[in-house]
This record gives C-alpha cells, sequence and structure tokens, in this order.
C-alpha cells in the first residue's frame, strides 16, 4: 500500500473532523458501525452480485452515514476484484460549466492515500466537457465524504474524482461510458436529495425524486430535489442506452437519523445494475411465483382481488417495475394481462396482474378451480421502455433485435405491444411488425411519419403452484 510520501502532489482532507472523525482509529470505528448496522437491517439475497454503479448520500456521517451504508454494504463481495472508483458528485463551492478532474497524483484520507488513475484520467481530458480545474476539487466535500467507506469496503484501489458543474446529460453520460470499463470498475455518483424543508415535505419530494431516478424520467430530477441532480441524469441517459436498472435501496432524512424535523435534508441510496446482474435471483423468483398464485387462489376462494402489504418486500420486489402475467391451459392461451410502464412496487404488480389475468381477461371466462389445477404461469418482468428513433419503416426493421426487443407501437389513440415472446410464431422483423400494426387496428402496410416506437426486454420465467 502506498503511503501520502509516495506522492508529490496531493489533494488533502478538506473536511475531516467535520463531516466525518479525523482521527484514523475513530473514522474505522464509525465506518465499521454504520457497516454492520446496514447489514443487519438491509438482508439481500446471498446470491445477488454486487452492482455495477450506485448512488449515495455525501452529508456528514451522523446524518448520512446509515444510508450511504446500505449500498456500501453490498459491495463487500467486490473486494479483490474491483481496482479502480469513478467517483462523481456535484459542486458546491466553485460554479463552473462542465466537469472538473484535479491535477494531484492521489486523494488522501486519514485512513490513508488513493492513487487517481492518471491513465483514465488522460483518456478523457480531450472532451471538451472536461477541465482540469484544481480549485473544484480542494474543499468540496461531495467526494471526500464516499472515500472512507470505499477504503473501508474495498481496500486498495485507484481513483477517478470528477466534480460535476453546470454541465448536460449527454456530457455526462459521454464521459461515463468512456470510463465504464468491467467489473474491475465501480461507479460512485454523490447526491443529497431535498434541503431543507419540513419532514412532510421534504419525504413527499424525495419519494418523487426516487420514483423519477428508478423510472429514468430525467426531467423530473432537479438539482432542488438532488444536489447532485447533474451527475445522477447523466447517468440515467447511459442507463436508457445501456439498459440498466436503477433500484431504490434505502430513502431517510436527517430528521430520521439525527436531526430535527423543521428542516431536513433527504438522502436516498440506489444500486445501478446491468446485464445479467440485473436478474432475479431463484428465491426472488420463486417469491413472485407464490404472490401470483395466491392472488389467483384468493380470486377463486373469495372473487376479490388481493392487497399485498410491502412493508417486509426486499427492494428488488419493492421497486416500481412492469410486469406481464401469462396462464396457458395445454399449451394454449388462457390468460395474459400486464403493464407497460412501472406505476407500483413489482410484487403488487404482479399480484394484480396474475388475478386479472385469471378472471378479468376480456377474451375468456374466469379461471375454473378445475383449469386452475391445469395452468402454467409465467411471469415476464420488463425493463424501462425506450424510444426507438428512426426515419422510415425500412430503418425501423433494421434497429429492431429479433427474439429480444418487445415492441410498442402508438399513433394517434390505438397503441399495442408484443412481448419478446412472439418472436417464436413471428421471426421475421417485417412480419413482426405487420402483425403488431394488425394488433393495434392498423392495415400491415400502414404507415405515418409520427408513429412512435418503444422497445424493451423481458426477463420471463415459469412458475408451478
Amino acid at each position: 500500500m502506498a503511503t501520502q510520501e509516495s506522492f508529490e502532489h496531493i489533494r488533502a482532507p478538506a473536511v475531516a473532523g467535520f463531516f466525518y472523525p479525523e482521527d484514523p482509529g475513530e473514522l474505522r470505528a464509525a465506518v465499521d458501525a454504520y457497516l454492520n448496522g446496514a447489514r443487519q437491517t438491509h438482508l439481500e439475497d446471498p446470491d445477488t452480485p454486487w452492482p455495477k454503479a450506485v448512488i449515495a448520500p455525501h452529508a456528514g456521517y451522523v446524518y448520512s452515514g446509515p444510508v450511504a451504508a446500505s449500498v456500501y454494504t453490498r459491495l463487500e463481495v467486490a473486494r479483490g476484484t474491483v481496482n479502480r472508483g469513478i467517483l462523481l458528485g456535484p459542486s458546491h463551492r466553485v460554479g463552473f460549466s462542465g466537469l472538473a478532474v484535479p491535477s494531484a497524483e492521489a486523494y488522501v484520507t486519514p485512513l490513508g492515500p488513493i492513487p487517481i488513475d492518471a491513465r483514465a484520467i488522460a483518456e478523457i481530458a480531450g472532451f471538451s466537457q472536461v477541465r482540469l480545474m484544481d480549485e473544484a476539487h480542494a474543499q468540496e466535500h461531495s467526494l471526500e465524504v464516499h472515500l472512507p467507506f470505499l477504503q473501508t469496503i474495498l481496500g486498495d484501489f485507484n481513483l477517478v474524482p470528477i466534480v460535476v458543474g453546470d454541465a448536460a446529460p449527454e456530457d455526462v453520460a459521454r464521459v461515463l461510458d468512456a470510463l465504464w470499463g468491467g467489473p474491475e470498475t465501480l461507479v460512485v455518483i454523490s447526491s443529497d436529495l431535498s434541503h431543507y424543508h419540513d419532514y412532510a415535505k421534504a419525504s413527499s419530494m424525495d419519494e418523487a425524486t426516487c420514483r423519477a431516478i428508478q423510472m429514468l424520467q430525467m426531467d423530473k430530477v432537479t438539482t432542488e430535489g438532488a444536489c447532485g441532480g447533474r451527475p445522477i441524469r447523466g447517468l440515467m441517459a447511459l442507463a436508457q442506452r445501456r439498459d440498466l436498472r436503477i433500484t431504490l435501496v434505502d430513502l431517510r432524512n436527517s430528521g430520521d437519523t439525527a436531526g430535527p424535523r423543521d428542516k431536513v435534508v433527504g438522502y436516498g441510496s440506489f444500486i445501478v445494475e446491468e446485464g445479467d446482474r440485473q436478474r432475479l435471483s431463484e428465491r426472488f423468483r420463486r417469491r413472485l411465483g407464490d404472490i401470483a398464485h395466491r392472488a389467483i387462489r384468493s380470486g377463486l376462494s373469495t372473487g376479490k382481488e388481493p392487497s399485498l402489504s410491502t412493508t417486509l418486500l426486499p427492494p428488488r420486489l419493492s421497486a416500481p417495475r412492469a410486469s406481464f402475467v401469462t396462464l396457458e391451459c395445454e399449451g394454449r392461451l388462457r390468460g395474459c394481462i400486464g403493464s407497460l410502464v412501472p406505476h407500483q412496487p413489482l410484487a403488487v404488480d404482479v399480484a394484480q396482474n396474475a388475478f386479472r389475468a385469471a378472471f378479468k381477461d376480456p377474451r375468456f371466462q374466469p379461471l375454473t378451480s378445475e383449469e386452475y389445477d391445469n395452468v402454467d404461469l409465467s411471469i415476464s418482468v420488463l425493463s424501462i421502455p425506450v424510444s426507438i428513433k428512426f426515419n422510415s419503416e425500412d430503418d425501423l426493421i433494421a434497429k429492431l433485435r429479433p427474439g429480444i426487443d418487445g415492441l410498442i407501437l402508438e399513433d394517434g389513440k390505438k397503441r399495442a405491444t408484443f412481448l419478446p415472446q412472439v418472436w417464436k410464431h413471428y421471426p421475421e422483423a417485417p412480419i413482426f411488425l405487420q402483425h403488431l400494426k394488425t394488433k393495434a387496428g392498423f392495415t400491415p402496410d400502414y404507415w405515418a411519419d409520427d408513429l412512435r416506437v418503444w422497445r424493451y426486454t423481458t426477463e420471463s420465467f415459469d412458475s408451478a403452484p
């Protein structure tokens, strides 16, 4: 491990003794206490891999430490693999446009120095939105407060510290994309939420901001609702391109942790997953299957749609997600109802769609007990739909991914969707699109310049009673 004397030019601690303990022993004890508390209260499936990125708060540890720890505990299994941290936070003290990197060779905390990845800095230095600006880093706390957590969790690693000024989402996304890397790279976005409102107003604002972040609604994430709104929006822009999933893990404010409730600051922590890391473990798949079957059995016995408490649901099942539930009997469709846009917790969505697929699909009579004994149930969890840009029907067809894309087609008041499973019936993109247009109420050769199309992917699995 390098010592501070190994570096000629360092960025010294600016808020040690203010935002967190200055004494190394006290600091280690404080970080360990927050991590231990998070391990006991935020249980996760042990088979779940660590996230590619996290969003975490940056206030004084007594206020935001418990909330930050709730995502840092998810990274403990990454020790020994992650050796580079990309850390972005908002500028609180210096106004500027773009993104600022330092000239220092290392950031230093009471736990020791963290070498700066000079090669990565050089890689993005040519971007027009990136500037060398030490004054943006000198007193900025939004990056510094995360470092003791990262040093404790990851051990030795190299750092790419970036302070974000007035920057457009695409400017941030381009830098993140260039530095994204593989499993060796972790991205940390630093942000608190609302500032200095009373408890009730702050809670309402923060819930709305967290919902918008999870649903990738960039226009609803403001710097008033999240001081790190600019780096968050940049991550959200990249999430749409890379099909990332952002999930809230913990939401509290200073009135919940260590302060009064008349003027509070909000804190949220999120995990960001890519590719196969988004997939539900077998444990969570079984739980969703049980929820779906209980909903149908409730309908058979009471005729009523069930209610489901979300109080004890893990984040993966309580996050707003859209789903479809499909019922088949002897290979024939028996009901299929779903949501295209997230509007409620995934577990609640699955329960409602299972009930409605069994009893409310207008194409079928309500399911009977005899049929239920032979029903095959499958669940599809949808990604956030992303608009496809195209300039002609041929261009649209060329951009479709057979077997992968679910499609939503809309023109005026007519709208229809095909899940990715429909590709097995119409494996050629032109035929797939023609049948989708027919489902929406158009002729197969219909075309209009204002036609809108979105794509999404699904994670689908079967569930036995």
